[in-house]
């Protein structure tokens, strides 16, 4: 009898009856898991298939699995850049990449949230180093804003530099065919490198990956410390996010639902009186300010049926508390409306809502 509008399980895939079928062949073929590193005994056929699936759907060269995308961001910045490399991450990136940077020798630039003009300083700066790589976050999962990918490309030929996104709240179904931030803003040929998750929109269960051009992906296959170190993805897990590439690459008919679904959900809000950070995105942040506002609401939320959680400090800034709610493209209109039909009762409850 809940709701749940807090799951980053956007196109509905993890409950999706094909999705779990093939999850239950796998595992019935290739068992439970492979007991193993990729480079020992832990590559199968299914793995291999699945890396040229990823690939084929961003239309990149190659792509290599990881446990997660925490791993693919832990894994890539180590191998590909050294101590004359130069790499500029916005200030808001997820706490991935961030970690990711940190264990790489080469010189760190953190531009302010999504600031041309200051990337663009930051990049004169790092002039005076061999290879620059910009990374951004593609979608920003606390606020809902998508990067300014055509000014970022734009900026990254200027000044000869490499551009990086994490996709994780983009693949499946951001741009006209799901595949992401690059095709929503037209730059799929201008972005170098996409790392992503199959742990939200594609299938909902683990593993992430890198996927980009092929003499990097054989760097990585070399030289990432945490897919050379991790177990090879357990089959029931490569199975529905294969069979979850299927479908998106069959159809782009979930993607699109995807937008109607969350306009609907911010008119209404907005029309309601609350604050709604992002643009056009399924994370639907609802800015309260007050964290312990934020988990009173979200507590009364969860009395009325709607599961929410409130986001306070120190995952977001002090003072930007809020109730963040990601839409699905499985929550139909009616789901949609009682969402906001409860949120304007317990708004009102607590003073959030005149």
């Amino acid at each position: 009898g809940i709701l749940n509008f807090c799951a980053n399980n956007y196109l509905g895939l993890s409950s999706h009856p094909e999705v779990i079928r093939a999850a239950v062949e796998a595992l019935e073929k290739f068992g439970a898991g492979l007991s193993s590193v990729r480079f020992i005994c832990g590559t199968q056929s299914i793995h291999k298939d699945l890396e040229e699936k990823i690939a084929r759907f961003h239309q990149r060269e190659d792509a290599i699995l990881y446990a997660s995308c925490f791993d693919a961001n832990a894994g890539i910045f180590e191998a590909l850049l050294t101590p004359e490399d130069a790499v500029l991450s916005d200030e808001l990136n997820h706490a991935s990449i961030i970690d990711g940077i940190r264990l790489c020798k080469a010189n760190k630039y953190r531009y302010k949230h999504m600031d041309m003009q200051d990337l663009e300083a930051k990049l004169q700066d790092a002039q005076k180093h061999r290879l620059r790589l910009v990374a951004t976050d593609g979608a920003f999962s606390m606020d809902g804003d998508i990067a300014p990918l055509r000014e970022i490309c734009q900026l990254a030929e200027k000044y000869n530099a490499l551009v990086f996104i994490d996709e994780c709240h983009a693949t499946g179904f951001l741009g006209p065919n799901g595949r992401g931030t690059d095709e929503l803003l037209g730059v799929m040929d201008k972005v170098t490198i996409i790392n992503s998750t199959l742990g939200k929109a594609l299938g909902g269960a683990a593993g992430g990956y890198t996927t980009g051009p092929k003499p990097l992906i054989d760097l990585l296959r070399q030289r990432s410390r945490p897919y050379l170190f991790s177990n090879s993805l357990p089959p029931a897990v490569v199975g529905c996010a294969s069979k979850a590439l299927d479908l998106l690459m069959e159809s782009n008919a979930i993607a699109q639902s995807m937008a109607a679904k969350t306009q609907r959900f911010r008119s209404k809000m907005t029309a309601a009186g609350f604050t709604i950070s992002g643009k056009d995105h399924p994370i639907c942040p609802v800015m309260l300010g007050d964290a312990r506002l934020a988990s009173v609401m979200a507590e009364d939320m969860l009395n009325r049926g709607i599961y929410v959680i409130g986001f306070s400090y120190p995952v977001v800034p002090k003072g930007k508390a809020r109730i963040r709610v990601q839409i699905s493209a499985v929550h139909s209109d009616e789901d949609i409306d009682r969402c906001v039909e409860a949120f304007t009762e317990v708004g009102r409850k607590h003073g959030a809502l005149p």
